[in-house]
């Protein structure tokens, strides 16, 4: 098996903003391998966030080629791109996202809806465990803690079985304590054999990461 589950070559993204051309990135290259840690760092307009959005195949390079499982992406159908994000990627952010009717345990098993698989009942069990919430699973979003309301987006995340974790912020709306629990439960992700790509502005958290990748002005610094 190719250990390579992301493989990036001279990725460039640029937008119009009235004459002027802005590359948000510029010819960025590196390698995950599968079960990597790894942080994505850098000042805000860097490009952390449009870096995240490539790999997550949620938009497309101007040019370069990215390789996903072995997929290139690059001039692949939208019907195509939305049957490997479900496969192979689950998506944290730092907004949770979080139907406000629905519990806990409907909440995380929400992404099965859409995949068609049937026969989870174990699995979203075990995941409520793995995030810490058994207890919590039929209590609301409103009666949950900041801290608990990402671990039910991590659950949602991990509930069709990716190998791939991206996260983007994902704890920018939580205290210092609270995102050391949520990067214990990350290592805990890591310890599994998950792939995990983190983009923070907390360094120190990133540290905790087993690379960390510095974007500055759209460049691997």
């Amino acid at each position: 098996m190719n250990n390579k589950i992301i493989s990036a070559q001279g990725l460039t993204k640029a937008y119009r903003r009235g004459s002027e051309e802005i590359f948000a990135l510029k010819e960025v290259s590196f390698v995950v391998s599968r079960g990597e840690f790894v942080a994505i760092v850098g000042p805000s307009g860097s490009g952390k966030t449009t870096l995240l959005n490539l790999l997550g195949c949620l938009d497309t390079p101007a040019e370069g080629n990215l390789r996903i499982n072995g997929i290139e992406i690059s001039g692949l159908k939208e019907k195509v791109l939305v049957k490997l994000r479900r496969e192979n990627i689950g998506f944290i952010f730092q907004q949770f996202f979080l139907l406000p009717t629905l519990t806990v345990r409907e909440n995380i098993e929400l992404p099965l809806l859409f995949s068609q698989k049937s026969n989870y009942k174990g699995r979203i069990d075990k995941i409520t465990e793995l995030v810490g919430l058994k207890a919590r699973a039929q209590h609301l979003p409103h009666q949950l803690s900041g801290g608990e309301m990402q671990r039910v987006a991590i659950g949602r995340a991990l509930i069709n079985e990716p190998e791939i974790i991206l996260a983007d912020e994902p704890t920018g709306n939580l205290d210092s304590a609270t995102s050391q629990k949520i990067y214990e439960l990350f290592q805990e992700l890591y310890n599994q054999g998950l792939t995990l790509i983190i983009v923070t502005h907390n360094i120190d958290l990133a540290k905790k990461a087993h690379r960390v990748i510095y974007l500055t002005d759209g460049k691997i610094g």
